[in-house]
């Protein structure tokens, strides 16, 4: 609790303690009306003062009606009727719920300031030798700062000094520590853990990513979803309309039985109009559908995925559609060796040995891939006659033998017989001395999420679709892989954006189409789609600007966690609407016909309050193995390590959270 909640607990205390104290003297020496009037005033100015204040200013600057001036109507009537214990209990009970809902708003804004908290003060830059700390506004780009262990990097840049161990969880989710070294590229937000680095600055603070994304949490408020539009509608009518409905409930019927020639009951009625103003108070709806949507948000930014407001979080779960960049996004966007396959007596590792020697000499993806693939270090002297073959691959002379790297055109025109061809990925064919050695194939990786990330977006009814610019053989291999349910290869950016134009004319007209993309070459489709989910956006601008959401730990599976996130959201939304509204649409009939009293009408406000809040904490505790991501299922449930979904288990199609909660627990 924050110093203003303690003092409220305090009031709330002090007042409930006085309120028992009058009770207990009003029952035991029989207290003359007034006597008791005075002793009640005592509880109800500490707990109730600023409410009467905040009413008062509401009406000097004409804005009438809100949950103060119900709360002060309300509780000044019943005092003035006589009601004294129960217009004090209405305040008492009211402050209760404000105080509850203060600390809920609080704990689901801890996941904010913890994002909020990787702004960093300042920034160390070497001036005459000496350490000077700086405003990170004031540095320029390609100044050298430092960063020394338990710093936050305050600008992005390269490492130009200096090898160290990076936490990223406030960036990206994830907790394991990222190792950096001279000639790595460094964001800001990330926190220095074991050695001094220096970092020439690339960007402006202002440009950086930490700035970047403390400005998307900071604004995502602003972008409300339809729910939290329709509640601020429906409460500039409501409130309004339930003070006149109340007036009229006071005057009509007594002025009625006056007519009729009965007797008006102008106590009876007037209480029951008071009654009808607290059940009336619109808190619930108010406070929990914005804290729902605060909580969703602040859960997903926890789990590193950054959504730009709770409109977009409220689209995500009406997705239907989910189209995907392959390079980068279901891959991982560098070539890695996925292929040995030696012939002619050769063994793997001389086929490997030779053809990263003979590549040595170049910086092509491909001789990279070779080379890192190799793992030890290149002896240079062992290499000599390097000749680049244009459009064929390379020539070179290794260990005095003649070696050709490169595709099947080179292998013929060195007279090497190529017995069999490799399509899973780019083929580099070798030769040693006109002998044909055998094959290498380098392929684009894809992730280790990927696959369970389609299979848990296609097990949710989601139509799943690849659209790439490489070649069809190895946009296909991925989509079989993946389990895709449509593949289009060989797109450039315009029909990117034709395919997309086609789904969302297939699409149903409550459905959403989601485009996720890296960012970079995708921004024109992320900017079509419906909704824009960058992938490997760590530390793009691009990707930033151009998504709606963005992933910022280049995971797959958090595409599944935030649907989730928003699908439970929405149906947290929801529940709490039909709750509130049912509750006191019921407690207002009871209330007009004078079954209800004050009691009942503090429940119908303060008690469905407290429960609608409760329930919108709910969209904070969502975890990653509630998205479709299973934990493994225990040995004692017969599986062994099986890690099939539990529903299997218990012969059902579906079973309640509570279930999944006891299977993870066991686990």
């Amino acid at each position: 609790m924050n110093k203003k909640q303690k003092t409220m607990l305090y009031r709330i205390i002090i007042a409930a303690v006085l309120v028992a104290a009058v009770t207990v003297l009003e029952k035991i020496l029989e207290l003359n009306v007034w006597i008791a009037a005075v002793l009640y005033m005592v509880p109800y100015f500490v707990i109730g003062y600023d409410i009467l204040k905040k009413a008062w200013k509401g009406i000097l600057k004409r804005q009438v009606f809100d949950e103060n001036f119900l709360m002060a109507v309300a509780t000044v009537g019943a005092i003035a009727l006589g009601e004294f214990r129960e217009g004090v209990a209405v305040m008492l009970f009211y402050q209760i719920g404000e105080l509850f809902q203060s600390v809920a708003v609080g704990k689901s804004r801890k996941n904010i300031a913890a994002l909020m908290d990787i702004r960093p003060d300042y920034a160390n830059i070497v001036v005459d030798g000496q350490i000077e700390k700086v405003d990170p506004d004031e540095v320029e780009i390609g100044t050298i700062i430092v960063v020394n262990p338990g710093e936050k990097v305050p600008i992005d840049g390269i490492i130009i000094e200096g090898n160290t161990s990076l936490n990223t969880s406030a960036l990206t989710g994830e907790s394991v520590p990222r190792d950096a070294a001279c000639g790595d590229e460094v964001i800001s937000g990330c926190i220095n853990l074991t050695g001094t680095i220096h970092i020439s600055t690339t960007k402006e603070f202002g440009d950086s990513t930490v700035s970047k994304i403390l400005d998307l949490v900071e604004n995502s408020s602003l972008k409300k979803s339809r729910s939290e539009n329709f509640i601020t509608k429906f409460a500039k009518y409501y409130t309004p309309a339930v003070c006149y409905s109340a007036l009229a409930l006071a005057l009509i019927p007594p002025i009625f039985n006056m007519i009729m020639g009965n007797p008006a009951a102008w106590q009876t009625w007037i209480i029951r109009a008071l009654t009808f103003l607290v059940i009336s108070c619109p808190c619930a709806l108010v406070i929990s559908i914005p804290l729902s949507f605060f909580g969703g948000i602040g859960c997903a930014s926890t789990n590193g995925i950054l959504v730009k407001g709770s409109n977009y979080l409220e689209a995500l779960a009406a997705t239907k559609y989910i189209v995907f960049d392959k390079t980068g996004t279901l891959t991982k966007g560098v070539f890695e060796v996925t292929g040995n396959y030696p012939e002619n007596g050769f063994s793997q590792d001389e086929l490997l040995y030779y053809a990263a020697y003979a590549e040595s000499g170049s910086s092509h993806p491909i001789s990279l891939s070779l080379k890192k693939a190799y793992a030890d270090k290149l002896e240079l002297e062992r290499v000599s006659g390097i000749e680049e073959v244009a459009g064929h691959g390379v020539k070179a002379v290794v260990d005095g033998k003649k070696v050709a790297a490169g595709n099947v055109k080179l292998m013929n025109k060195v007279g090497a017989s190529v017995t069999s061809e490799h399509d899973d990925g780019t083929a580099v064919y070798v030769a040693i001395d006109g002998v044909y050695a055998g094959c290498i194939t380098i392929s684009d990786v894809v992730k280790p999420t990927s696959k369970e990330a389609i299979a848990g977006l296609k097990a949710g009814g989601i139509k799943t679709v690849m659209l790439t610019g490489d070649t069809a053989r190895t946009a296909q291999r991925v989509g079989s892989e993946l389990g895709l349910d449509e593949i289009h290869s060989e797109l450039l950016p315009a029909d990117k954006v034709a395919q997309v134009e086609r789904l969302l004319g297939e699409k149903g007209a409550k459905e959403n189409l989601a485009f996720v993309g890296d960012g970079i070459n995708d921004a024109p489709v992320l900017s079509r789609a419906d909704i824009g989910v960058a992938m490997g956006a760590l530390g793009s601008d691009a990707a930033i600007e151009a998504a709606d959401v963005v992933l910022m730990d280049d995971d797959p599976a958090k595409l599944a966690l935030a649907m989730r996130i928003s699908t439970r959201t929405l149906a947290i939304v929801r529940q709490n609407i039909v709750f509130a509204l049912a509750v006191k649409l019921v407690c207002l009939l009871l209330g007009a016909i004078g079954i209800a009293n004050m009691w009942v009408a503090i429940f119908a406000d303060v008690g469905v309050m407290v429960l609608a809040v409760l329930n919108a904490t709910r969209a904070l505790k969502i975890k990653a193995w509630d998205t479709g991501v299973r934990p493994p299922v225990p040995a004692s449930l017969g599986q062994g390590s099986d890690t099939k979904c539990p529903r299997n288990i218990f012969g059902k199609k579906r079973i309640p959270a509570f279930g999944w909660c006891i299977c993870y627990i066991m686990t």
